[in-house]
Parts: structure tokens; C-alpha cells; sequence
């Protein structure tokens, strides 16, 4: 059994472990608070600032200032103020006050994620603000930042939409190196590699030609007579304009005389004078156009017309048979040749022919 001495000296190991122990988790909580921005012993600033969405956001979660922990958040809640209706998320932050010369009234806050599937932490950005420093019961303006999951879908649609236009890409070089298409034939075939060498040398050829002032091209580009035909030319235009403008000859007067503008539109006076005439049943074209026993007469002799015209063409009557009849065509040709060896004969001998005998009785 042991003695009382040794209990007494256990128990005094016990009680100097349990001291070391304690100085030591209060230096650790010391060091960790001091490593955060929040001395144990310090005073600390409250602010608070209003969020749409929380985005996940925690109590505890560190405070930022341009990335470097300044504090931590104390409280996140939902307000019902009408105010905050668009941002109803309530985040109540503690800061070190030893920040407040960094941070102003206009300071902004936003919520970010620390990397890429990290924590949601705050971030108090400064760089442009420009307003008084910020005191503890201050509330400081919040923005918001594009959601980190939804930058994560848009990037993993970009990677997809990127992969399958380097698989296209890697298709279309397969082809051009198989020497498929315009381009592959291009690269692979020698006969269109030289076809298009030569090409671009007759190119060259014929550029180099223009420049020297050969052809008709090259004399075009470079021939000063040519140039001063051409200006001749121009000028005589020119000349051509002025007389228009000036009122002589034809074309002039056509353009400037107003006795001929005058003469010109007595004659479509006249003109309507008489269409309104004959479309008020006047003269020969009005009854024409008008008067329905004019126009019955006048049909009634373009059928009888149609007859004669059809009896002839059919061979009846005299100019029928003269018209298609072949036997009177010969007979009146043989009429006409012989009056024609009579006249000739007469001319040859005309007393043979002409012998007047008198008779007295």
C-alpha cells in the first residue's frame, strides 16, 4: 500500500500535467486565433452585408481582404426585411481592427470559393473604394459573382464543345494528309502542286508583260496616246453636253426648244381631241368603235371578203381559175410572148405591117 507521501506527490504530478496541458491549449488557441487575423484578446470590429444566396456559406468561414484572412463570419440568417427582399442572406462578420485603415464605407464584399471546390468564403475588395474608414456597425454594399458550379458546367460544356471540334480537325487532317479534297490534293498531288506553280509563273509572266506595256492591256496601262485618245474623247463628250445644254442642233433643240416643246403638246392636245371624239362615237373610228350597225356593216363585208378570198384560193370563178389555175397562167404567158415577137416584128418592119389602102369610090 502506498504511503501518503507518494499520493500526495502523484497527485501533484497530476495536477502540474494538467496545468502544462492547459498553458498549452490556451498558447495553441492563442496562435491559432493570432494566425487568423483574430487576436484572442482583441477587440473586434462587427460589420454585416446582405447576399442573395448564401452559396454554402458557414459560421466560421474566414474573412478576406484581397485574399489575406482578416476575420471570421459570426452569423449567416435570413432577414425579413422588406429592404432586403433581393438579398434576404443577413452575414454578420468580426474583423480585426488593426484591417481598419484598409477598409472603407464603399469597401465591397462578395462571396467566392476558396479554389475550385473549396469552402465559400468572403472577400471584401477595397481597391476602388475611396470612402470613409469603416467603423464596427457598418454595413458594407455586396455584389454578386457568377455561381462557381455553374462556371464549372459552362467550362466542362466549352472542354466538350472543344473536343469534338479537335476530333472534326483531326478528321479533316486525316483526309488532307490521305490526300482527300481541294487541300489534300493540293498537298499530296504533284500534277496540281505543278499545275498551280505554273499557273502563278504565267500569272508573273503576264503581270511583268503589263508592266513593260506590252498588249493591249499593258498598252492601256501605259500608252499615252491612248491616254489622249481617250481624253480626246472625254472632251468631245463634254463638247456634246454643252450644245445639248445649250440648245443647239436636233438634239439640243429637242431638249431646250419650247416652240417644238410647244408643237409637241399641241399634238397630243389634238390627239386626246380626237380619241375623245371617237370614244364619244364621232367620225369614222368613233362609229367604228361605237356605232354596233357601223361595225356589223363592217363585219358582214370582211366576211364577204373571207368568201371571195376562200373561192379564189378554192379555184372558182374567173380570178380563181387565174389564180390557180395553171392552164391560164400558161395560155395568158403565151398571149404575152407572142404580142411580144409582134411588137418586135413590127419594129423590124413596120411597112410590112402598117399598109394603109384607100379606096375611092
Amino acid at each position: 500500500m502506498p504511503s501518503q507521501q507518494e499520493v500526495k506527490w502523484s497527485q501533484l504530478k497530476v495536477g502540474l500535467i494538467v496545468l502544462v496541458s492547459v498553458a498549452l491549449l490556451s498558447s495553441l488557441l492563442f496562435l491559432m486565433s493570432s494566425a487568423s487575423g483574430m487576436g484572442l484578446f482583441s477587440s473586434k470590429m462587427t460589420v454585416t452585408s446582405y447576399f442573395a444566396n448564401s452559396n454554402g456559406l458557414k459560421v466560421g468561414a474566414p474573412v478576406n481582404l484581397e485574399g489575406v484572412t482578416i476575420g471570421e463570419i459570426k452569423k449567416v440568417e435570413i432577414t425579413t426585411d422588406a429592404v432586403h427582399k433581393l438579398t434576404p442572406v443577413k452575414v454578420i462578420m468580426k474583423l480585426d481592427p488593426k484591417f481598419s485603415a484598409s477598409l472603407h464605407k464603399d469597401s465591397v464584399a462578395s462571396l467566392v470559393k476558396d479554389g475550385l471546390v473549396g469552402d465559400t468564403v468572403v472577400d471584401i475588395n477595397s481597391q476602388l473604394a475611396t470612402g470613409p474608414p469603416l467603423e464596427s456597425g457598418d454595413q458594407l454594399p455586396s455584389i454578386e459573382t457568377s455561381d462557381i458550379d455553374a462556371v464549372m458546367a459552362h467550362a466542362k460544356d466549352t472542354m466538350q464543345s472543344l473536343d469534338s471540334t479537335l476530333g472534326k480537325l483531326s478528321t479533316l487532317l486525316d483526309g488532307i494528309n490521305q490526300g482527300q479534297g481541294t487541300v489534300g490534293q493540293l498537298v499530296k498531288n504533284r500534277e496540281l502542286s505543278d499545275n498551280l506553280n505554273a499557273t502563278t509563273r504565267n500569272l508573273n509572266t503576264m503581270v511583268a508583260e503589263l508592266n513593260a506595256g506590252h498588249g493591249s492591256a499593258g498598252k492601256f496601262l501605259h500608252d499615252d496616246e491612248f491616254y489622249n485618245h481617250l481624253n480626246d474623247l472625254t472632251t468631245h463628250f463634254d463638247n456634246i453636253s454643252k450644245n445639248l445644254d445649250a440648245g443647239n442642233g436636233s438634239a439640243g433643240k429637242f431638249l431646250k426648244d419650247e416652240k417644238l416643246y410647244d408643237n409637241l403638246n399641241s399634238s397630243v392636245a389634238h390627239l386626246n381631241s380626237l380619241l375623245t371624239e371617237a370614244d364619244n362615237g364621232k367620225g369614222a373610228l368613233g362609229m367604228l368603235s361605237k356605232d354596233p350597225v357601223f361595225a356589223h356593216k363592217l363585219d358582214d363585208a370582211v366576211t364577204n371578203i373571207d368568201t371571195l378570198l376562200a373561192n379564189v384560193n378554192a379555184g372558182k370563178g374567173t380570178i380563181g381559175k387565174f389564180v390557180t389555175d395553171d392552164q391560164a397562167y400558161n395560155n395568158l404567158n403565151t398571149l404575152l410572148k407572142s404580142s411580144n415577137d409582134l411588137v418586135t416584128a413590127v419594129r423590124a418592119d413596120p411597112k410590112k405591117y402598117l399598109v394603109i389602102h384607100m379606096k375611092i369610090f
